[in-house]
This record gives C-alpha cells, structure tokens and sequence, in this order.
C-alpha cells in the first residue's frame, strides 16, 4: 500500500546532497543538524529550487535515494500547478517511485491489446465483488494510483493507443476521481491518515495529472523509459 512517506525515508546521502548543493553561501546555508532536528526546516529547505536544478544538471551522477527524488520533481511540479499541500505532495512522490520501478508492466507491448488498460481496471472491479471491505479499499485505491500514473505519465502512451481502441485519457480521470473519491471515506483512509489525500486527489485529479504530463514531458522522460539512474 503507499503511504504518504518519501519524507519519512530520505537517506543520509539524501541530506547530504541538500547540504552540499544549497551551502554555496551565507545567505543560503544550511545545516545538517537543521535538517535533521525541524520538520518545518526541512520542509522548506527540501523547496529550494536549486536542488531540482542540481538534479537536473547531473542525472547520471545523482547519489540519492529514489524517494528523495521522485518527491523533489514532484513537489516542485505540483506546486506550480498550484496544488501546495505538501503531504499530497509526498503521497505523489511515493505514487512514482513504487510505479516506476514496473513501468514496463503498466504500458503494453505493441503487439498486445489496445483494451489492456480497460480489461486492467474491468478485472479490479470485478475482483470488487468478492473483496472483503479492506481487500476493496486497496483495490479502489490501486485503481485510482494506476490510472493516475498512466494518465499522468504515460499520457502521450494512452492517446495513442486511445487512437487504436485503447482506453482515453478521460476513462483513466473518470476512473481515477470516483476511485479516489470512495477510499476518501473508508475507515483503513483514516486509520492511515490519507482521508485528506484521497479526497485531495479526487478533487484535484485532473490538475494532479496534467502536473504529471509537465514532469513526464519536462524532467522524468518515463515515457520514453529514460529516468536517470539513481543510487539506491
């Protein structure tokens, strides 16, 4: 299940690439123990838009965990798309990297089915009538997490094959928001504090996705199964 926690899990190497890239003066120093010690610290430290370009400039060499940047790139995108809570932010960050580690898997080949994408979704819904009420809730909440990283990330992927049969960008959104919008109320949301997430995705869904399209096109390239290496 993901969790709302890139934060939760940035590295010590993490840290010291944000020490290394912002301490370049007085006025933008930062320490290793300010990091450490306050979250509202590093909450703002981690927005500085020198440590996108610092990502950016150097992909091939980056020494970071894969949490602390997919919720960099993803905080930064989102942000602008005017979407600014930060938690939302990080559930965003966990959403690409747990799917990008098997983007093959979500994208099929050529010679497959251009329906695969709606036969997916139709075997979780049907898979929702025998699930037991915490078997629905992940299965609701995996089908609105699929179709938002295949709509966001592969969105060029999806209207092409849309174009051949294939499931539209609008079925995804259409899937993604009621999805979202019914774990938003399930009793395992509140228990893991995602009420507020879920219900900011549902809400917010087609301007999350089209904040993905900006970081697929722009940063990412997943589309073209070209992330950047990254020491884990």
């Amino acid at each position: 299940m993901i969790r709302a926690n890139c934060r939760e899990r940035f590295t010590a190497a993490d840290f010291d690439f944000v020490v290394r890239t912002l301490a370049r003066s007085q006025s933008d120093s930062v320490s290793l123990v300010d990091l450490l010690s306050d979250a509202k610290t590093r909450d703002s430290v981690l927005d500085h838009p020198r440590l996108v370009d610092a990502i950016l400039s150097n992909p091939d060499h980056l020494r970071i965990s894969s949490q602390f940047y997919f919720y960099v790139l993803a905080r930064q995108v989102l942000q602008q798309a005017g979407i600014n809570d930060r938690k939302l932010c990080d559930y965003v960050g966990s959403l690409l990297e747990t799917f990008s580690r098997t983007s093959r898997l979500l994208v099929s080949d050529e010679d497959k089915s251009d329906s695969r994408g709606r036969q997916y979704i139709s075997d979780l819904l049907i898979a929702l009538k025998r699930a037991t009420p915490e078997q629905a809730f992940l299965l609701r909440a995996h089908a609105g997490n699929y179709s938002l990283f295949v709509s966001g990330i592969f969105h060029e992927n999806t209207h092409r094959r849309s174009q051949r049969g294939g499931p539209d960008i609008k079925f995804y959104e259409q899937i993604g928001r009621s999805n979202y919008e019914l774990v938003a109320s399930h009793e395992t949301a509140r228990r893991c504090e995602l009420t507020d997430v879920f219900a900011g995705l549902a809400h917010r869904f087609h301007d999350v996705r089209l904040a993905l399209n900006e970081l697929s096109d722009r940063l990412l390239h997943l589309d073209e199964d070209a992330r950047p290496p990254l020491v884990l």
